[in-house]
């Protein structure tokens, strides 16, 4: 659990405010594969909770080292928020239970709105490693708006951030100048980057990474090559499935061994792009129903269930995975100045 302290001078019974983790400890706590987790729902259309804690030990025994609670694939936009409230306690449950990293999204293109619900968060899940916050969408403001936002969240953020960058959602793009200079806001733990293909400004943003920045691969098909150019892991929808082969594909990429990585990045490529056929999660929640994992495959509206042929050929592209090879996950690189310990 995240330490809190009053804070100073603080009238006896006042509030608490949560401690932030030095930034070599918050990028250390991202690194490796975390798990988006689906919103199982019942034959009725509720939360189906047992099933989501089930499906969060589950990712974790396989290998995840973290997972994200309100992600798009939990359908976040499509919860009420009694249901995001049950979600997130769910989550923050089995992560407290197990000792691993939180994050949790939430924000949207209000900037004031975004602080409150930073805010409200933290006081229902002081558990939380960081909060997913995207980059401004639909309103699409200039580069220096982007930045402008994500210094005001940063600053008064009572949890660390991890900026979405997915610009093919928001219609805003932004280029590696700008990606670098909100890595180095204070309170930006890491970005999930989703460029949708890997183009010259994301080779320079990788190539020059602020030292202890997290860098978290988006694009599920993209997560090898983004791994082999520098990033620390992957918020992946796809490792609800093969979660073990995900963990295996970072270790080998950290621990510089392409021989490993390459084919089992292409296999693993290959289901990704069978699990996102059709709009995410309806493809990864028919797998996941036909293995008995989650009661129902069914996703809310505007979404429809995966067609029973994308759910075929998603199995298939599993099956010819094979078995896990375990292969640890070395600690990340230190920050500079920072004891080592941390960073484990």
């Amino acid at each position: 659990m995240t330490p809190t302290t009053p804070p100073p001078n603080a009238p006896p019974g006042s509030a608490v405010r949560p401690v932030l983790p030095s930034p070599s400890r918050r990028t250390a706590a991202l690194h490796g594969v975390h798990v988006p987790l689906v919103t199982p729902f019942t034959a009725g259309g509720e939360l189906a909770t047992d099933a989501l804690e089930e499906l969060a030990h589950s990712v974790l025994d396989a290998g995840a080292t973290g997972i994200v609670a309100l992600g798009t694939t939990a359908e976040a936009a499509t919860l009420d928020p009694a249901e995001r409230a049950a979600v997130t306690e769910v989550c923050a449950r089995v992560c407290h239970e197990r000792d691993v990293p939180l994050t949790v999204g939430t924000g949207g293109n209000d900037t004031r709105a975004t602080e409150r619900a930073l805010a409200a968060l933290a006081a229902q899940a002081p558990q939380a490693t960081a909060a997913l916050v995207p980059v401004p969408h639909f309103t699409r403001p200039s580069a220096a708006g982007v930045l402008a936002h994500f210094a005001r969240l940063a600053a008064g953020s009572p949890l660390p951030l991890v900026v979405y960058h997915i610009p093919y959602r928001t219609g805003q793009p932004l280029d590696a100048p700008a990606l670098r200079e909100l890595a180095t806001l204070p309170g930006i733990a890491g970005i999930k980057l989703a460029p949708g293909r890997i183009d010259e400004q994301t080779v320079a943003f990788l190539g020059e990474l602020p030292p202890g920045f997290a860098l978290l691969a988006g694009d599920d098909v993209l997560l090898s090559p983004l791994l082999a150019l520098g990033a620390t892991g992957g918020i992946l929808s796809s490792a609800h499935l093969a979660t073990g082969r995900f963990a295996e594909l970072a270790a080998a990429w950290r621990r510089g061994d392409p021989a490993r990585a390459r084919p089992l990045g292409h296999a693993l490529a290959r289901l990704s792009a069978a699990l996102f056929r059709e709009p995410n999660p309806a493809v990864v929640k028919g797998v996941l129903h036909a293995q008995g994992r989650i009661p129902t495959p069914d996703v809310r509206l505007p979404l429809l269930p995966a067609s029973p042929a994308a759910v075929t050929a998603a199995l298939r592209h599993l099956t010819r995975l094979g078995p896990t090879h375990p292969l640890p996950l070395p600690a990340p690189p230190a920050h500079p100045g920072s004891p080592a310990a941390l960073t484990g």
